[in-house]
């Protein structure tokens, strides 16, 4: 167990990144409470995290709060066992074959494709939706433009002397 405020600093907490939609990234410790920041440019990350998590630490540490240690994250083997129709798996395995890799190999690229299209898809649908939104706002914008653009016009035309 650390005594001294050296011996946390000495501690690698876990560090979280989440890309901003508007741009740039949050990065978090999760097992330090409200450490937390936010980056421009990835750039910049190794430089704020470790000044956000050295603050964080020194200013529980000078209060005499409680600080917690790293979580234990579950380790994952990269096994599992799925169960899929034979004519799947004769399929797979053909291709596999065909592409002169292994069949753990094959199905892997395969999950991990359609992991990496699911995450992309879901942020596709982010953007979409702030798109819209974006779309919606402008439309209102437009349509109040040419009534408030015509009835300008119109006092206008009604000050201007008329031409005989």
């Amino acid at each position: 167990m650390p005594k001294s405020l050296a011996d946390y600093l000495e501690i690698n907490y876990p560090l979280r990144l989440i890309p901003d939609p508007d741009g740039g990234y949050v990065f978090e410790y999760p097992d330090l409470p409200g450490c937390l920041g936010q980056i421009d440019s990835l750039d910049d990350l190794a430089e704020h995290a470790e000044e956000a998590r050295r603050l964080w630490l020194e200013t529980a540490y000078d209060l005499g709060k409680n600080i917690p240690l790293p979580a234990q994250r579950e380790a994952y083997s990269g096994k599992f066992v799925v169960r899929i129709p034979k004519t799947l798996h004769r399929q797979l395995t053909e291709t596999a074959e065909a592409e002169g890799v292994s069949l753990n190999y094959y199905v892997g690229t395969l999950l991990e494709r359609g992991q990496v299209e699911h995450s992309l898809s879901v942020r596709l649908e982010l953007l979409y939706s702030k798109v819209d939104s974006l779309h919606d706002q402008l439309s209102v914008s437009y349509r109040s433009f040419p009534r408030q653009h015509s009835s300008r016009a119109r006092e206008l035309v009604d000050v201007l002397p008329r031409a005989a």
